[in-house]
């Protein structure tokens, strides 16, 4: 007799603890969801024919496009332990100039704000100089 209310109680036990983790579980996911936000990308862009800077604000995700040129921000990070900030994205880069469908971006990779000739965009009409990661 007293075994089988052991059991009961394990089972009850069990519900409860079920019902708390899931819950939590799904409090976590609403926070989580609350905690995304959006990421706005700020890049100079230098036209070398006619000299001119232009200042193009993209967010996250989004293809802008600029001229002859289409330009994605996939990932962009300020740094959080440096007295000299650096910021870094994720970049790709199509001119729409070009029908040749074997190369499909002029440029796809990671560019600094402090050097960006590490990996430079090249471009015969265009600069890229990535200029912000703001949260908005």
């Amino acid at each position: 007799m007293q075994q089988k209310k052991n059991i009961k109680l394990g089972k009850i036990n069990l519900l409860i603890l079920v019902i708390l983790l899931t819950n939590i579980l799904v409090s976590n996911a609403e926070n989580d969801k609350i905690k995304e936000v959006k990421t706005s990308v700020e890049i100079k862009i230098l036209d070398k024919v006619s000299s001119k800077n232009t200042i193009l604000k993209l967010n996250l995700g989004e293809e802008e496009k600029f001229q002859n040129l289409l330009i994605k921000v996939l990932k962009c990070e300020n740094s959080k332990f440096d007295d000299d900030p650096e910021i870094t994205a994720y970049i790709q880069v199509k001119d729409t100039n070009i029908s040749d469908n074997e190369k499909v971006f002029i440029f796809n990779g990671w560019t600094f704000s402090s050097s960006p000739t590490l990996n430079p965009f090249d471009h015969p009409v265009y600069d890229l100089w990535l200029s912000s990661c703001n949260a908005i």
